[in-house]
């Protein structure tokens, strides 16, 4: 691997791969460095994807590989530990060096972050192991695949009663799961009555299966409710801890009071507060679609290759200028 790029790219998932390959057919060098931990592996398929509908998580990225490889982008399995700025040159500043997990270190003009996030769950013991199967998380990702089935609904946000009528779209029999009542007022509670929504006010404290198959829900007060399906929000933590070097950190994100995770604060282009680190996809918008990363990805990768540009120009001018005597030719 050589040791110098124009860009880096963290992560090769939707986002990280789309903005290699914008990249990439703009002649740009590119290293994309990825850990092979994309946060939908646990689903079996990705939706609302036009032209990959349905298509594997990993099937998605072993295609984006192989386009972004014709346009000579370098793909390493790993994982980068820690990030730090560099001197550039009078013309352009900026620069940066990283350190993969296997103790290289690699340079680059621009970094791009499309590490993703992390999904902390709701602690119920055996809802882990169903994540992405049969506890999910999105009417629009995984609501066709459980219509008309016994769903169950926890509501552990203030937007969780909506979530519970997102999915009665799909099923009659849809039950939510209030623990704490704060989280739902009367009107909500009128809507829930008013669409079928049978109401338990208590808390969910097991998710049962049987072997790969949910199949319901214990409660604090005793008993089970039988389900084929449980939603439930999960909290997503953006993956930036190796650029604490840059002086760059997550931010709380809230809906009102409520915290509902964390993602890395970026400008209209994508750009973080520092000059030439940029980020896309699920790290700076937890709420994204796979789609909707991969576009991120794509508007990334378009502004990194412009601001190179800028400074290709800069840099041509300044040796213009040297050549002529220090006057740049028009």
């Amino acid at each position: 691997m050589r040791d110098h790029f124009d860009v880096i790219i963290v992560g090769g998932a939707a986002a990280g791969l789309s903005a290699a390959l914008v990249l990439g057919r703009s002649r740009r060098s590119v290293l994309v460095v990825d850990a092979g931990e994309p946060r939908n592996a646990p689903a079996a398929g990705i939706h609302n994807y036009l032209g990959r509908e349905g298509a594997a998580p990993a099937e998605l990225g072993h295609l984006g590989r192989e386009e972004v490889a014709a346009y000579g982008v370098q793909v390493t399995a790993g994982r980068i530990v820690a990030a730090s700025a560099t001197e550039g040159d009078a013309d352009d500043p900026v620069g940066f060096s990283v350190t993969l997990d296997s103790g290289e270190v690699v340079t680059a003009r621009r970094l791009v972050v499309a590490s993703g996030a992390v999904d902390v769950l709701p602690e119920a013991p055996g809802l882990a192991e169903q994540w992405g199967r049969g506890v999910v998380h999105c009417p629009f990702c995984h609501g066709w695949e459980i219509r008309d089935r016994r769903i169950g609904v926890l509501v552990t946000t203030p937007t969780g009663a909506h979530h519970a009528l997102m999915f009665r779209a799909l099923s009659d029999d849809v039950t939510a799961f209030v623990a704490d009542p704060s989280l739902v007022d009367d009107t909500a509670l009128a809507g829930l009555s008013a669409r079928g929504i049978d109401v338990v006010r208590d808390r969910v404290t097991a998710v049962v299966s049987d072997g790969d198959r949910l199949t319901g829900v214990t409660l604090a007060a005793g008993g089970l409710v039988g389900l084929d399906a449980l939603a439930a929000a999960s909290t997503p933590e953006a993956r930036v801890g190796f650029l604490t070097g840059l002086g760059l950190e997550a931010a709380d994100q809230f809906m009102g009071d409520h915290r509902y995770g964390s993602a890395l604060p970026v400008d209209e282009v994508g750009q973080t507060a520092v000059r030439g680190v940029y980020a896309a996809g699920n790290v700076s918008s937890p709420m994204a679609t796979v789609i909707a990363s991969a576009a991120a990805g794509t508007a990334v990768g378009a502004a990194v290759h412009g601001d190179l540009v800028q400074a290709d120009v800069a840099s041509a001018v300044a040796a213009a200028g040297a050549s002529a005597g220090g006057t740049p030719r028009p």
